[in-house]
């Protein structure tokens, strides 16, 4: 299993040999320090602790230190991996040369946050009529009870906080690979505002 911490840029439009145009996201990706080797004899489980990016010593609370081995990174995140599947040491730096152009990828991140959104931008409703004497009620939700209920139930969709969820993008692809910049290019779409971090994992 390649993974790969990174940053997601912006969009833009990539030429193939053949002139095609492919959507592809610019990810500034790695390196990575890993900090930690969990295995089952001693954790239970396998999994890798790295770090990346950097960040001022002060900001930095003392117990968080103590689990970075001197470093003062940014963000800390940890990889499950298989039974036996990970021969890294404490130490070792992963970079974007793990991965190839043609990779499939699955990319996770945090979803832009849109706040508090009404029914038919966060569901899609497509509200009451605008003539036969309705007023003021162009982008409402419509009943949410009747049918002899005594309460709301449980699942109603309704309006509320959009956004800012952890959102899995599958079955994405590496287009190329940027050795001198560290960069991935990511052919289409992937989760997050510009400088949100993502999780990158090749299975």
């Amino acid at each position: 299993m390649k993974f790969i911490l990174g940053q997601k840029e912006n969009m833009m439009n990539y030429f193939t040999e053949d002139g095609t145009v492919v959507p592809v996201t610019i990810v500034s990706a790695g390196p990575l320090t890993v900090t930690r080797v969990f295995t089952k004899e001693l954790d239970g489980y396998d999994a890798v602790q790295v770090g990346y990016g950097t960040k001022k010593k002060e900001k930095i609370s003392k117990p968080a230190l103590g689990t970075m081995k001197g470093g003062n990174y940014r963000f800390m995140k940890e990889f499950r991996l298989k039974d036996g599947e990970s021969e890294m040491k404490e130490g070792d730096v992963i970079d974007v040369s793990s991965f190839t152009a043609g990779d499939k990828l699955q990319v996770s991140g945090t979803s832009k946050g849109k706040g508090f959104q009404g029914v038919v931008k966060r569901h899609g409703f497509a509200g009451g009529p605008r003539t036969h004497g309705q007023k003021h009620s162009e982008r409402e939700p419509g009943s949410i009870g009747g049918g002899l209920r005594t309460h709301v139930p449980k699942g109603m969709r309704m309006a509320g906080r959009m956004g800012s969820d952890r959102i899995t993008q599958k079955n994405l692809q590496v287009v190329l690979v940027d050795l001198e910049n560290n960069l991935l290019l990511i052919k289409g779409a992937i989760p997050g505002v510009r400088g949100s971090l993502v999780e990158i994992v090749s299975k």
